[in-house]
């Protein structure tokens, strides 16, 4: 499967009407930009490849809601973002295929990046990346290439050439590598493969990737991505092509998962498509959220049993079509869920005494837009 028709089964196309109001927005932000930076930053990826997306557009938060302010030009296909610990550089991917790549750019203005270089991701459609704790590389996975890449961070931030790469393979089909990241203590990489139905547990030293431990899910599973529980003792395994989470125990001394239950994502008797995006956990540990394409929900989960386990407790729409991704601003107060086939960002309250999402409170067009992501 192609990253185009990856996308295309996602939904990367939104309407022209939503590319226009796009466009309208960015050009009237430009003339009342004077003070705008005082509040929250956020960058806005989208699909500019066969999609009506700009690639990547800078936005900043007055309350609630979102406004565009410009489009950083040359950036394409921007799919995922992570920046440095001291907050002065951001990476994103270039969800090219066959050839994606990784760019990095400066954060000394945080309302203007600017690119300071990109290099191949040595796969294509690279869908993911996370900094490595350790500050000195950039991990990500490319998904049509069914690979994980190692890229150096150098002086001032710019990246380097490959130091590693990983490929992994199904036992039918094409894997498809969807996730990387390390585990809380730094010590170990955990990449997430949606084709291979598995969750890869590799050492890391050195800028060398060596596997420790393969947990396969049931086939068909789809596993997308995963987060990690806020005491580090546990892994919730967000799966994209059954609409569930695997709870799995982590041993960050041995480096092994292990896969404990299996809890459904939306509410018992649902029909149609389901097909799961993104999962996040709540700044304290207690809720866990996760969108899904389809029914165009966002589900909650209550967490108990010190992280072990998780309940649904919740499902309401996003007021958009195909959720692919979900942010939560940084005081934990907001949602934002990028609604790809819509082609809008919409913000959804957070109640801070039961966790719950209230209903969409309002929305930001944006062409093929897939993720959020605040300074």
């Amino acid at each position: 499967m192609t990253g185009l028709s990856r996308r295309t089964f996602l939904g990367a196309a939104a309407g022209a009407g939503a590319a226009t109001v796009l466009g309208t927005q960015v050009a009237g932000a430009a003339t009342t930009e004077k003070g705008c930076f005082a509040g929250t930053t956020a960058y806005l990826g989208s699909y500019t490849t066969g999609a009506t997306g700009h690639g990547l557009d800078v936005a900043t938060r007055s309350g609630a809601a979102l406004s565009l302010v410009r489009t950083i030009p040359g950036i394409t296909d921007t799919s995922w973002f992570d920046r440095s610990a001291d907050g002065k550089t951001l990476y994103v991917t270039n969800e090219g295929d066959p050839a994606g790549y990784v760019s990095a750019l400066s954060l000394a203005a945080p309302g203007k990046p600017k690119l300071l270089n990109k290099v191949s991701s040595k796969g294509g459609a690279p869908t993911h990346l996370s900094v490595h704790s350790s500050q000195k590389y950039v991990l990500a996975a490319n998904y049509s290439s069914g690979s994980v890449v190692v890229l150096p961070i150098l002086a001032g931030g710019k990246l380097g050439a490959a130091t590693d790469l990983v490929t992994h393979h199904a036992d039918s089909g094409q894997a498809h590598a969807h996730q990387v990241v390390n585990d809380p203590t730094g010590r170990w990489v955990l990449a997430v493969d949606l084709g291979a139905d598995s969750v890869y547990v590799y050492g890391f030293a050195a800028g060398k990737l060596s596997l420790h431990q393969q947990l396969k899910l049931p086939s068909g599973a789809g596993p997308r991505h995963l987060a990690f529980d806020r005491t580090g003792k546990f892994a919730y395994i967000l799966q994209e092509l059954r609409a569930e989470v695997t709870v799995a125990s982590w041993d960050a001394a041995a480096g092994q998962l292990k896969a404990l239950s299996v809890v459904p994502a939306v509410p018992a008797g649902s029909t149609g498509d389901q097909f799961p995006g993104e999962i996040v956990v709540s700044n304290d540990g207690k809720f866990v959220y996760a969108t899904v394409r389809g029914p165009n929900t966002l589900a909650t989960f209550a967490v108990s049993g010190g992280g072990a386990t998780l309940k649904l407790v919740s499902s309401v729409p996003t007021g958009g079509n195909w959720p692919r991704h979900v942010a939560l601003d940084p005081a934990g107060s907001w949602f934002y869920v990028s609604n790809q086939r819509s082609g809008t960002v919409t913000w959804l309250p957070r109640d801070p005494a039961t966790g719950l999402p209230g209903a969409a409170a309002g929305q930001l067009a944006v062409g093929s837009v897939n993720s959020v992501y605040f300074a």
